[in-house]
């Protein structure tokens, strides 16, 4: 028997004139909408599909072992019994809304986590064939090329990209660039200088860099062909310090105070999708 505090809901049929159902991703209540709008009544298996389409049992048991809590301990924290909730858990029983708060609670949730529709799983496929080569822009005679590779994802916090760095020609000077966060690089052919703060540091093919991308820095590709790499961004703030503000967590030679902002290598992610859009590159 459910204790006083459990309040399990019946299955009493109501009629309930004039409903409209607005939820495409559910079966039952599209089974309902198709049927009308007026006088529509609805039955006890009816509800109880729709109750249980929204998988309210999974999703309790998924935020309780994400926390490594067992039921006896969500039981103290909601006062509802152990029992009571693996009965839950496994679909047995439903839950009233006063319950579903208690739960809801306990991890932080809003009640509408248990009702909106699951997110989908991100997982993007950028083919080779699909991406657009956009060239440097804001220059007659671009340095570099580059591929975005992550043109798809929406909202990401990682920006990678495929580069490609021309050989150093007589006429042409690189241009300084930087931007809040880290980068990382993985030089895939070729030979590259990297200048970053008042340090030069040479890599070649198969060597990695990782560092802190607010301090100004410059590629140049050295050699007879070009170099190729593939190159992330991470949009992230500088630390912060009590007083003296935004500083660098890992300058060259000390050299990684901010100064005047300089434009970044590779245009943010927002930028990027509008220059596919338009066939153009949006980077300084």
């Amino acid at each position: 028997m459910p204790t006083q505090v459990e309040e399990m809901t019946t299955t009493e049929e109501r009629h309930v004139p004039g409903l409209v159902v607005d939820a495409p991703e559910s079966t039952s209540a599209a089974k309902v909408a198709a049927a009308g709008t007026e006088n529509v009544q609805i039955g006890s298996d009816v509800a109880e599909a729709f109750i249980a389409e929204k998988r309210i049992g999974e999703r309790i048991k998924f935020l309780r072992l994400k926390k490594s809590m067992g039921l006896v301990e969500l039981g103290r924290h909601t006062g509802l019994s152990a029992s009571f909730l693996s009965q839950l858990e496994t679909g047995r029983v439903v839950p009233t809304l006063r319950n579903l708060a208690r739960i809801a609670m306990v991890f932080s949730k809003d009640l509408s986590y248990f009702f909106d529709p699951e997110p989908q799983k991100l997982f993007r496929v950028h083919r080779a064939k699909e991406r657009v080569r956009l060239p440097q822009s804001g220059v007659a005679d671009p340095s570099y090329f580059f591929e975005s590779l992550g043109y798809l994802v929406p909202d990401r916090q990682l920006d990678p990209y495929f580069a490609e760095f021309l050989p150093v020609k007589a006429g042409r000077e690189p241009k300084a660039h930087q931007h809040v966060g880290y980068e990382f690089l993985y030089l895939l052919s070729g030979e590259l200088d990297i200048r970053h703060g008042e340090t030069t540091h040479h890599v070649e093919q198969g060597d990695a860099i990782y560092f802190d991308a607010s301090t100004t820095h410059t590629y140049l590709c050295q050699g007879e062909g070009p170099s190729t790499a593939v190159i992330v961004t991470l949009q992230q703030p500088l630390a912060m310090t009590a007083n003296s503000g935004p500083r660098v967590l890992a300058g060259g030679n000390g050299q990684g105070r901010l100064r005047r902002p300089v434009p970044a290598l590779f245009p943010p992610a927002a930028e990027v999708g509008a220059g596919l859009k338009n066939g153009v590159a949006r980077a300084s």
